[in-house]
């Protein structure tokens, strides 16, 4: 089976091939159907624009369509950047302004307890999506550090950890991510429908 996933990150398609590596699944990525209109993200939820962006993209692709978004939850800022995490710091979407911006805003702040909850939805091409999520416990490190990962990794640190996102190893980062997490728990979930898909 094909299943195309929503992202032009290769970071996360890596991340997301890890884990779902189930027998006769081949994933697909935008790199695979150029062409493919760019999905707003325009839900007032993680879990809105997870099932959007599958929905529409399973339906133009033809294939059944795995997406995901993803917020850190800043507990010090009301769970804030959280739904516009990836352009806290506006657009276009800019990494490194966003844990500028992140870092400047917590700036003498001791409480730096923070989380990532990824959503992923699941769609068949007729439209019918389904989704769950995971959660990684973790702070707010003062500075950057750590060269590996994306996005905020590199001032996330995992609840247990001395390193952040990305200081850590893929192994470690794809056993204890929220992507992780929720990946683990799609392949354990949605099993039978990655391995012999319906048409519904």
């Amino acid at each position: 089976m094909n299943l195309f996933i929503a992202t032009r990150n290769p970071g996360k398609l890596d991340e997301i091939r890890a884990i779902l590596d189930l027998p006769g699944l081949d994933l697909v990525s935008c790199a695979d159907i150029p062409g493919l209109a760019e999905v707003v993200e325009d839900g007032e939820t993680l879990e809105q624009n997870a099932v959007k962006k599958a929905v529409e993209l399973a339906r133009a692709s033809g294939l059944w369509a795995l997406a995901d978004d993803t917020g850190l939850e800043v507990d010090a800022l009301d769970g804030a950047p959280g739904v516009i995490s990836a352009r806290y710091a506006g657009d276009p979407p800019d990494a490194g302004a966003n844990m500028a911006l992140l870092l400047k805003e917590l700036r003498g702040i001791d409480d730096r307890r923070a989380r990532f909850r990824t959503v992923i939805a699941l769609s068949s091409p007729c439209g019918d999506a389904r989704a769950l999520d995971g959660v990684c416990e973790g702070s707010i490190a003062t500075e950057r550090s750590g060269n590996l990962g994306f996005g905020y990794d590199p001032i996330f640190r995992p609840a247990g950890y001395r390193e952040t996102f990305a200081e850590l190893s893929a192994d470690v980062k794809n056993r204890i991510s929220h992507r992780a997490l929720a990946l683990q728990h799609a392949r354990s979930a949605w099993r039978d429908l990655l391995l012999t898909p319906t048409t519904e």
